[in-house]
């Protein structure tokens, strides 16, 4: 070809030139000479075009491009290969997108259009994304046959990218909004609908997002309408920002109606057109700062004093060398510590040259010659403070500032100190290094839970404290499956609560693997994201099975004393360890006629004579500073009035190591014996030394209760599960080593050792039902009767039984109870059933009056009546009395298995919701309980 000269190929440029230069007579389109008119006229179209055009010709689809397309294919590509060359061969990654549209052009002669249409091409050596606007139009022969397609197009891989970027940008503008200290807010169109709010204009306006978006913004603050709609209308309607110092606004907020000043600036937002759209709302409240001047300022100097006086450490550069314009208290005194007179009006890198081998210089040319903002969080920055480089972490943020006609002309610096909270972090954190350890040491497990994923990562000590085999490898699950199912709604509740305060607390049992009882205490914190949504939780658990135990048997210990402290005639009375009286016997109100409420307002020495109060006092502190008894003659003031002697005397209860734990005192009317001779005295202070020692035999008896509490919950049942595992093993040899015989015998061990578990178990039950915390809450009964039919399932199935119930209602109930009363009912309901009959079981709950209650306590409170019935064996009426106490069995153990417990279980929960019980029955027809519960919430 380089010998022929064809005038349709002529100039071209690169494409051109090679186009003129390729033997064509090699390639499927042939030798030029035989090409048709339509080609000739679209390449010397195409040649000669400045816009990007690409040929696909014939049915091979042979390329022609021309130089405005030739950047677009890159270096070490396709180019200059793919001239003349078939389509598929060279447009691999992307024929089986463009192949369905050559072909729409071909067959139906239809042009096609895409914009910024994504197309990951090869070139510059590798696989790269880029954008496309482009179209594919049919090119028809002499005969009007489409025989080619046309591509003329653009690419806009770097319009695409930038609208990209702006998107991001915008985004992190709206995330710098909600976060900024400022009160933002974006108003669209005419009826100023609110679009956006950050968290301080909320606050201003103490609304919530879902009390303002998407409505007219006088719709949620009517009250500031008259004030502010007048200069957002005017905004609006003429595109120009209005800006204000100390604005007066009335505002509804935090309950009350009050006079706020505000800082405000109303700018209009503007599209591309420049039409306006909306009105960007800015507001700093000054209302503190105008009632502690007095006075008003002028716009300009208002909001320069704000940022002269602000805590944010701020400041102005201008041009290029960035001479500090102005720099506020906070930042001269606190972080540069320079005189206004050394740094305005000078460069900020001649005022702080240190910084010149750091980063700031580039830092800000970046900000000032591509308007970009930048911020950082702990960087770290070394200033010149005396002759001495000082180390500072600060989170700052440096802006654009632009003149009028857009051109930027300095920079907004704001600078926050923390280099008092990073060092504190860095404190913390290795406070918590040492806390870990100190965890470890103290038997405390820690525990992370990703509340996504459900990841758990914990202590290794976790695993003893739950009794699982030491290298396990534990999941969340496994702890939750540990917890009793009594207990599974403390921990629901203490989940709950802690999405909303962020603090994850409980006290439950668990069942280790071994099957013995556990208390444990856990405590958490619960992380949130920023969309205010729990992400992880921190915490630690600790076994506190003895503590627990220990106060119960305390508790017990303590309402036994105060029970037989009521019933003595002398005036019983005890102290913390400090002196403060904080209990008296039902003898002091009697015999002096005043109440507990009293007492709360006045105190104790009300009773004393006023010429015995100070002595009283002075002899009472220097026997809780010594530890020594307290003995004192003095007069109380009785009932009617009258002054009587009284003989008081205290003594120190003391611990195992000999350290006050409280004192228990006495006062004894000696009125009638004051006169007597001494050998009355003596008789008297002889009867004082007999109280003391009944005191004490009183603290010896607690003592030995705690011992049986502790004797039970632990060293009765750990022999028990061992006769449990030595016969199990036992009896699993084989038959040449264990006779028949003795079989039996280890069956009947391990039956008499369950029924022995079993009534250690239901003994604890009943000692917990008397002692336990009566913690009442909102109960769904309907819930609590599903658990409780959940716990029986087998037992349903096993016997074809039925248990009915619904729309049970609410009540005010000590939850973990009242599920024991449920579940000992249905139980001995399903146990003590008819042979051959299948069990039913009904349960129903209504509200009546307590007045329709002949024995009801509260005739004006509102009962739950629960009514409990089955078709079961029943019994003679002459019984219902003797069912509720404790080891009463009706029946034989071989006819029913049992302790004999659980009724008397479910009379001490009634008694403990001060509630009535009673049962109808008769023998071979079943059985009706009666349950009546005041509403004393």
């Amino acid at each position: 070809m380089t010998n022929n000269n064809y005038d349709f190929l002529a100039n071209g440029g690169e494409m051109g030139k090679l186009t003129r230069a390729k033997d064509w007579s090699k390639t499927a389109v042939g030798a030029v000479e035989f090409w048709p008119q339509s080609l000739r006229t679209t390449l010397g179209i195409l040649l000669n075009s400045k816009f990007p055009m690409f040929l696909f010709w014939g049915p091979d689809h042979i390329c022609f491009y021309n130089d405005a397309y030739r950047p677009s294919l890159g270096n070490d590509g396709k180019h200059p290969a793919i001239l003349g060359e078939k389509g598929a061969d060279y447009w691999p990654e992307i024929w089986d997108f463009i192949k369905p549209l050559i072909d729409q052009v071909l067959n139906k002669g239809e042009a096609t259009w895409h914009e910024d249409q994504l197309f990951p091409i090869y070139r510059n050596g590798q696989m790269e994304d880029v954008y496309w606007t482009f179209s594919y139009s049919p090119v028809n022969d002499e005969n009007g046959k489409t025989t080619g397609v046309l591509v003329i197009c653009n690419e806009t891989t770097n319009q695409v990218i930038i609208r990209k970027n702006l998107e991001e940008s915008e985004k992190r503008f709206r995330n710098t909004v909600k976060q900024l200290p400022l009160g933002i807010c974006i108003l669209k169109g005419a009826d100023l609908v609110a679009e956006m709010a950050n968290a301080t204009y909320l606050h201003i306006i103490d609304k919530e997002e879902k009390d303002i978006l998407n409505k007219p913004i006088f719709d949620s603050v009517p009250e500031a309408k008259d004030t502010a709609y007048p200069l957002l209308k005017n905004v609006f309607e003429t595109g120009v920002p209005y800006y204000t110092d100390e604005l007066a606004v009335t505002l509804n907020r935090y309950n009350k109606k009050e006079l706020g000043y505000f800082n405000l600036v109303f700018y209009p937002l503007k599209d591309e057109i420049e039409k306006t759209t909306g009105v960007i709302v800015i507001a700093y409240e000054v209302t503190e700062e105008v009632k502690a001047r007095h006075l008003l300022s002028e716009s300009e100097k208002a909001f320069k004093n704000i940022v002269m006086e602000s805590p944010i450490a701020m400041a102005i550069f201008r041009g290029k060398d960035y001479i500090i314009e102005m720099a506020n208290t906070t930042l001269l005194n606190d972080i540069w510590q320079k005189e206004e007179k050394d740094c305005i009006g000078k460069p900020l890198l001649e005022v702080f040259p240190e910084l010149i081998n750091q980063k700031y210089p580039e830092l800000l040319n970046e900000v000032l010659s591509n308007g970009k903002t930048i911020r950082e969080n702990e960087s770290v920055a070394y200033v010149d403070i005396k002759g001495k480089l000082k180390k500072f972490y600060l989170d700052y943020e440096y802006t654009t500032l632009y003149e009028k006609n857009g051109k930027a002309s300095g920079i907004m610096c704001t600078v926050y100190d923390v280099t008092s909270k990073v060092k504190a972090r860095k404190k913390v954190e290795t406070a918590e290094e040492r806390a870990r350890l100190a965890a470890e040491i103290g038997e405390i497990a820690t525990w992370d839970l990703n509340l996504l994923t459900r990841k758990l990562i914990y202590s290794e000590n976790i695993l003893a404290i739950f009794g699982f085999e030491k290298n396990r490898k534990i999941i969340h699950q496994d702890i939750r499956d540990r917890i009793l199912p009594e207990d599974n709604q403390i921990v629901v509740d203490a989940l709950a609560k802690a999405l909303k305060t962020g603090i994850y607390k409980y006290e439950a049992r668990i069942l280790r693997l071994d099957n013995s009882i556990g208390w444990i205490k856990v405590h958490g914190k619960v992380f949130f994201d920023e969309n205010n949504e729990p992400v992880k939780m921190l915490g630690t658990v600790m076994d506190f099975t003895d503590e627990r135990n220990i106060q119960q048997i305390l508790f017990k210990s303590e309402k036994k004393f105060r029970l037989l402290a009521d019933s003595m005639p002398q005036l019983i009375w005890t102290s913390d360890t400090l002196g403060n009286l904080n209990y008296f016997n039902e003898t002091f109100y009697t015999y002096s006629g005043i109440t507990k409420a009293d007492i709360q307002k006045n105190g104790w020495l009300q009773i004393v004579h006023p010429d015995d109060r100070e002595e009283n006092v002075k002899l009472w502190m220097e026997s809780v500073k010594s530890g020594h008894d307290f003995l004192f003659i003095h007069r109380f003031k009785r009932y009617d009035g009258e002054y009587r002697w009284q003989l008081s005397r205290a003594i120190a209860q003391l611990d195992e190591f000999g350290k006050v734990q409280m004192w228990v005192g006495t006062s004894t009317d000696i009125e009638d014996q004051k006169n007597f001779t001494n050998r009355l005295e003596e008789q008297i202070l002889e009867r004082t030394t007999q109280l003391e020692i009944k005191n004490r035999d009183l603290v010896n008896m607690n003592i030995e209760l705690q011992s049986f509490a502790y004797i039970s919950s632990h060293d009765l049942q750990e022999p028990l599960r061992k006769i449990q595992t030595f016969a199990s093993r036992l009896a699993d040899l084989d038959e040449q080593n264990i006779s028949a015989i003795a079989k039996t015998y280890l069956a009947r061990i391990e039956v008499s050792a369950k029924r022995m578990q079993s009534l250690i178990q239901d003994l604890l039950t009943y000692s917990r039902a008397n002692s336990a915390d009566r913690v009442f809450t909102n109960v769904k009964i309907d819930e609590i009767a599903e658990e409780v039919v959940s716990d029986f399932s087998d037992r349903i199935e096993e016997k074809n039984a039925v248990v009915e119930y619904g729309n049970l209602g609410e009540a005010t109930l000590i939850q973990f109870q009242f599920r024991q009363l449920l579940h000992n009912l249905v139980e001995n309901a399903l146990k003590f059933s008819k042979p051959g009959t299948p069990p039913l079981v009904k349960i129903s709950a209504e509200k009546i009056d307590g007045k329709s209650l002949p024995n009801a306590e509260f005739k004006d409170k509102t009962y739950l009546h629960l009514q409990v019935s089955d078709n079961g064996i029943g019994f003679d009426l002459i019984y219902k009395e003797k069912i509720f106490e404790v080891f009463q069995r009706l029946n034989t153990e071989s006819e029913y298995r049992g302790t004999g417990i659980g009724l008397a279980i479910v009379k001490k929960i009634v008694e403990n919701h001060k509630g009535i019980i009673s049962v109808s029955s008769e023998k071979d027809n079943g059985s009706v309980f009666n349950i009546y519960i005041p509403d004393l919430s």
